[in-house]
């Protein structure tokens, strides 16, 4: 393992080097295990299920359905969500508590999914310069170094530092999150709203809120251009896909009969 690791810190250091999706994977367990040891997630069974039955469906028909996705729920009131290299996707209870429809959250994970399918997170780190990127993967498959790529990683608020994309990526992610929920059977429609709720709040309420804009760069121009895509749906489809389910509201009564989110607490 130490030759194979000293070996891609060479290549990387003198020609750069690609992330390969095993590698991917590893980082993305590795993420994973640091988020979930130091984020409040939500263990109840049921909730679990819904979330991750609800992004299984999404995920599944994607070109990258061969992942092992994972789906959690982080205890947070904070507005937020995001995706890890690999298929692990977090979705904040304060984002739940504020969709009214099945769709809304849908939209949000179709999104996330997006970020994963079309691998910004590993495209930005492929960018940075070889070397860097091979200490990264030396750290991440032995385990060697501290703490602190985690706390690189991970932020109080249920977030992720290294997702924060480019408006590029983020109309990337609007454009795979449509595809996905329209190729799961569900209105793209929560998507609009949905945003349409954050931006709102973010001009009555932005403190709650502010975690969301800190990771999604979102204004009016890119509900546009959802609205637009939902525009060329016949209407005939865009009325045959579902809305809203009453298995959500089950689920979503069930998080709120949960006690308080806990306060963000700093890093250790």
């Amino acid at each position: 393992m130490k030759r194979l690791l000293i070996g891609i810190l060479v290549t990387c250091s003198l020609v750069g080097c690609g992330i390969s999706q095993q590698q991917e994977v590893q980082m993305g367990q590795e993420y994973a295990q640091q988020i979930n040891a130091q984020l409040p997630i939500i263990q109840d069974p049921e909730l679990n299920r819904y979330v991750n039955v609800l992004g299984d469906s999404i995920a599944g028909l994607t070109k990258r359905k061969d992942l092992d996705w994972h789906f959690f729920i982080v205890d947070s009131k904070e507005v937020n969500a995001f995706a890890v290299p690999g298929g692990f996707v977090y979705i904040n209870r304060g984002l739940i508590e504020r969709a009214d429809k099945m769709d809304e959250v849908a939209g949000v994970l179709g999104h996330e999914i997006g970020h994963v399918v079309r691998r910004h997170t590993v495209k930005q780190m492929e960018k940075e310069q070889g070397a860097n990127v091979g200490i990264t993967l030396a750290c991440i498959l032995t385990g060697v170094c501290n703490s602190g790529i985690a706390n690189a990683a991970i932020n109080i608020a249920g977030g992720a530092v290294f997702a924060r994309f480019s408006r590029q990526d983020e109309a990337e992610a609007d454009q795979e999150g449509f595809n996905n929920v329209v190729r799961a059977g569900i209105s793209p429609e929560g998507m609009v709203t949905m945003f349409q709720k954050l931006l709102e709040e973010r001009k009555t309420r932005p403190a709650g809120v502010e975690a969301w804009f800190l990771t999604h760069p979102l204004e009016e121009d890119r509900i546009a251009a959802i609205q637009a895509r939902i525009n060329q749906l016949p209407p005939a489809t865009l009325a045959s896909l579902a809305t809203d389910t009453r298995n959500f509201h089950i689920f979503k009564a069930r998080l709120q009969s949960l006690p308080p989110s806990p306060p963000p607490r700093q890093l250790q």
